[in-house]
């Protein structure tokens, strides 16, 4: 069990009520009984300036987490590398295909790692853990793998492909999600949540046991979800024992409405800037009220 932990969003597509920009993008700063993560890393080097607005020292992160390999999730990606050589690097070897995005009546636009990225990714690899299966860092954080898609109705969000015809389509395997045992339950964290919100929690519930979870936070990518698939996600969600939602990037603010309506109180709007931890639930600007183990292969 992680005693001590806290979060940070470093970047959003909202700013909020915060004085520091926003883009579309995410990067969440996790730190947990002394790990401290990386989980993506935006759009940009915008990272770079938002985790200094925040006192954040991103040379003292010792892992970096990429949860897909969409370009905001990894842009920042080049900016960040040079100042943490020793950090270990932890993605599904699928991040670095080229892929696209293709709508009726638009040319297609790719949205890949961008090619710098990659090539520092290839240049950096005796540090780099490829994720084809669950793992398990000594704290008890831990990494999903691959998330089996079970539900018939949870796609990947969006129009991908893996060639600009839109011949192949995008089933986004390399999706990921981490996570990590607290006191009151799990804490789990998304990038685009591409596997499907509900996969994402039954592949972390099955691997954990089915302990509890506390807070659920990041990109759920239920911006294009029709209404019955939003009323699906909300049925199934109700299998799961939670005590906040905190929606971020590709949400949607329709779902986000949708899933305040049926758990109010407990949903709260990711936006950039914002810092939660047993003891600490803030923006910075404002001051908020506060608010096991699964048997996996460890890896340091």
């Amino acid at each position: 069990m992680i005693a001590r932990f806290s979060w940070t969003i470093l970047v959003d597509d909202s700013a909020g009520d915060s004085e520091l920009p926003a883009e579309h993008g995410l990067s969440i700063w996790i730190e947990a009984d002394g790990r401290r993560i990386l989980f993506d890393t935006g759009a940009s080097d915008l990272l770079l300036r938002n985790a200094g607005g925040l006192g954040i020292d991103l040379r003292k992160a010792d892992s970096i987490v990429l949860s897909h390999g969409h370009y905001d999730h990894t842009g920042g990606l080049v900016s960040v590398l040079p100042l943490n050589p020793a950090a270990r690097i932890f993605a599904h070897p699928g991040v670095i295909r080229p892929r696209f995005s293709l709508r009726p009546g638009r040319p297609a636009t790719a949205v890949p790692m961008p090619g710098e990225a990659v090539a520092k990714l290839r240049e950096e690899s005796g540090r780099v853990r490829w994720v084809n299966e669950p793992l398990l860092f000594p704290e008890g954080i831990g990494l999903t793998g691959p998330i089996p898609r079970r539900t018939s109705y949870e796609d990947t969000g969006g129009p991908f492909f893996l060639d600009r015809e839109g011949r192949q389509p995008d089933p986004i395997e390399d999706d990921l999600a981490l996570w990590f045992p607290t006191k009151d339950g799990l804490v789990v964290v998304t990038g685009c949540a591409h596997s499907g919100l509900v996969n994402t929690l039954a592949r972390i519930r099955d691997l954990t046991g089915g302990i509890p979870f506390h807070a659920i936070l990041g990109g759920f990518h239920l911006g294009e979800a029709s209404p019955d698939r939003l009323q699906a996600t909300c049925d199934d969600l109700r299998s799961f024992r939670f005590n906040r939602l905190i929606p971020c990037h590709c949400t949607g603010d329709g779902a986000v409405a949708r899933l305040d309506a049926a758990w109010p109180g407990k949903v709260v709007k990711g936006r950039v800037g914002w810092r939660e931890g047993p003891d600490r639930f803030s923006s910075p600007r404002r001051g908020r009220r506060p608010e096991h183990r699964p048997r996996l292969r460890r890896r340091s």
